[in-house]
């Protein structure tokens, strides 16, 4: 590493100007190096180039203006309760007043005299009146930092102030900003003309508007080409030095299996296997992630891929996230396998399998419980993991290893937008199966506010009375769990067994024992229970064909994937299944993302649209990524940069 690397691996206390109380304030924004320092990136620009004269403020829109404090003080009101700090600016064509409530700490931070810029809007025009607006003190002395430029806004932490952290990094851009260097000089985006050290200057002190976006850019394309460095290497690795057991089978098991199905696979599904047939048989172990709409089918396509797996003498371990899911699957699996003679074993806190499983080929399934020391499994051919979002990367990896590179399938219910696809789980093949089966009913979904509770009760004992079956789902499990206005299972669970009288109502929630929760799951399949009160815990894997309504209460607390990966749980017969959403939204972004749901059963067009809501760490959750975050790639805009580094990078480690 070179001195002038070695500048940016420093400490940010070796910077001038920082003590160890500013060192503790950046170390909470993340910045423990120079490095850190010039790679924190702003919130947003100002523009103070032309700042808006007091008198030209339009009422409610949000501007910047510029003026010298003529007056400042706090009226206090009797008793001491409320206060009010005001603080008056003129900059020669009219008089701003700033207000800020009960804070009458800022007293301190002004005096008269003093110029300061401030945004935000203008509530009143007699007098000129913007509240707790965003300002910043301006010292002569750096004035040429501060204004007449495009400056940038950062995120800052308590006692941080923004004029401070914006001197700093100036003078250390100015200092150190020529140390870095191109990450990957072989590989750049056609007409890409920034280098890095050009780039990190135009995200902080850009000469116009456009060079903040273009610099953001051109330091994103290197962080999607990192990723995709990190991830094809590891496809390299694996393919360089593992050798997968053949695996592909011999049709023995999976023809009789097929034949005894209530229904044919669709083209969807057989071309699927095909992909997975031809893994299962080369030189590399597969590693494939299955995806398909709630309701498409993977968990037939996983009993076919499992047999492939045991016609070659291998055994394999189907992983779940919850032990109901878990239990649902061992069902099926058995009812399925008992009669080709397959041994089908269950592992989850409350079940061990059998003395001497896995002795002959055998199918485990289980929950977390598979990746503990204790379980082991000879001749372990493949791996499946079951709604693969709910876990993370290391618990995968802790589940590979219980063999010697063993064929890999992880399936997800939670269709994945394409540029989250190529990114976190770029080292796995994709397939998709694109259509439910054509027998399967259609779903109908409404938005109601609760003043229509009670009609939707009523509907809801009408397609009882015509012997269905439905779910209600609430956000919280006790009332103690609650905010105000939302409704708790629990509580609920009395009211709605009188109201539903005599039709029966069961409880289902994450607290329940193992075996109560498998005694409600059988009493509702074998419909000795008509109404199942529920937390979000019956989101993944329930098949109960006969129930046609869901309702969803509080819906504007679940995320649009969630939404639609419970709304999955009806429609899994041939009748008409009906959804409907119960819930005050108030924010006009609430309600449009509820009419998302009423709008489209299509489960790619919802995860687009919660993707853009929510933001890729909401909606996978950073602890299952097992990526780093990105501090200036957007997985919402930046597809097109995506696919350029992954399509530059394959193309660099193929020379």
């Amino acid at each position: 590493m070179s001195s002038e690397e070695n500048v940016l691996a420093r400490s940010v206390t070796t910077l001038f100007g920082v003590g160890p109380e500013r060192a503790r304030q950046l170390d909470r924004l993340g910045i423990l190096t120079v490095q850190d320092l010039l790679l924190h990136r702003p919130n947003r620009h100002e523009d103070r180039r032309n700042f808006a004269p007091i008198a030209e403020l339009k009422l409610k829109e949000a501007a910047l203006t510029c003026g010298k404090i003529v007056a400042a003080g706090v009226k206090k009101w009797k008793f001491g309760t409320r206060s009010v700090f005001t603080m008056v600016l003129d900059d020669g064509t009219a008089r701003l007043h700033c207000r800020w409530f009960n804070a009458a700490y800022m007293e301190d931070y002004f005096k008269v005299g003093e110029e300061v810029v401030v945004f935000g809007k203008l509530r009143s025009l007699k007098p000129r009146t913007i509240d707790h607006p965003e300002n910043e003190v301006i010292d002569a002395m750096d004035r040429s930092v501060h204004l007449n430029r495009i400056v940038p806004i950062y995120p800052l932490t308590e006692g941080l102030p923004q004029r401070w952290l914006r001197s700093l990094i100036w003078r250390t851009l100015e200092a150190h900003g020529g140390a870095f260097t191109d990450l990957h000089p072989d590989i750049t985006l056609p007409g890409q003309t920034l280098t890095r050290v050009d780039a990190i200057r135009l995200l902080h002190f850009p000469n116009a508007p456009e060079d903040a976006e273009r610099a953001r850019r051109r330091l994103a394309f290197d962080e999607f080409v990192d990723l995709q460095y990190a991830m094809q290497l590891r496809r390299k690795k694996l393919e360089a030095n593992a050798r997968a057991l053949p695996a592909s089978g011999d049709n023995h098991l999976i023809k009789p299996f097929l034949g005894k199905l209530p229904f044919k696979l669709s083209d969807s599904q057989t071309s699927v296997l095909r992909e997975i047939r031809k893994d299962m048989g080369g030189p590399v172990p597969m590693r494939r992630l299955l995806q398909g709409d709630v309701g498409t089918g993977k968990t037939v396509v996983a009993a076919c891929t499992a047999l492939m797996a045991l016609e070659s003498n291998s055994n394999v371990i189907l992983m779940a996230p919850t032990e109901i899911l878990a239990e649902q699957h061992f069902q099926s699996f058995q009812r399925w396998l008992d009669p080709l003679k397959i041994s089908v074993e269950l592992l989850t806190s409350s079940h061990k399998p059998a003395a001497g499983a896995g002795r002959q080929s055998t199918l485990f399934i289980g929950t977390h419980a598979l990746i503990e020391q204790t379980f082991s499994v000879d001749r372990l051919g493949l791996v499946i993991i079951d709604e693969q979002h709910k876990f993370g990367v290391a618990q995968r990896e802790q589940l590979v290893r219980k063999g010697n590179y063993p064929h890999l399938l992880v399936m997800t219910a939670t269709p994945i937008p394409r540029t989250l696809g190529l990114t976190l789980y770029g080292d796995l093949d994709i397939s998709t199966i694109e259509k439910p089966p054509v027998t399967r009913g259609q779903i109908k979904t409404f938005l109601r506010t609760g003043e229509s509770r009670e009609k939707v009760w009523k509907f809801v004992r009408s397609e009882m009375a015509r012997g269905r079956q439905a779910y209600v789902i609430y956000s919280r499990l006790e009332e103690e769990d609650t905010v105000a206005g939302l409704k708790a299972v629990t509580k609920e669970f009395d009211e709605l067994q009188k109201g539903f009288a005599p039709y029966r109502v069961g409880l289902m929630h994450g607290r329940l024992k193992s075996q109560e929760k498998q005694m409600t799951m059988q009493a509702f399949y074998a419909n000795r229970v008509q109404v199942l009160l529920a937390t979000s815990i019956v989101e993944v894997g329930l098949d109960v064909p006969n129930a046609t309504v869901m309702v969803i209460e509080n819906a504007d607390q679940f995320g649009l994937a969630q939404l639609h990966q419970l709304r999955g749980r009806i429609g899994r017969g041939s009748e008409q299944s009906y959804c409907i959403l119960l819930a005050g939204a108030k924010t006009a972004e609430a309600k449009a993302r509820l009419k998302i749901m009423e709008q489209t059963t299509d489960g790619f067009a919802v995860a687009e649209a919660d993707l853009r809501i929510r933001g890729p760490g909401e909606f996978l959750g950073t602890d299952q990524s097992g990526r780093p975050a990105l501090k200036f790639g957007d997985l919402i805009e930046d597809r097109p940069l995506v696919e350029h580094a992954r399509a530059l990078v394959k193309q660099t480690l193929n020379k």
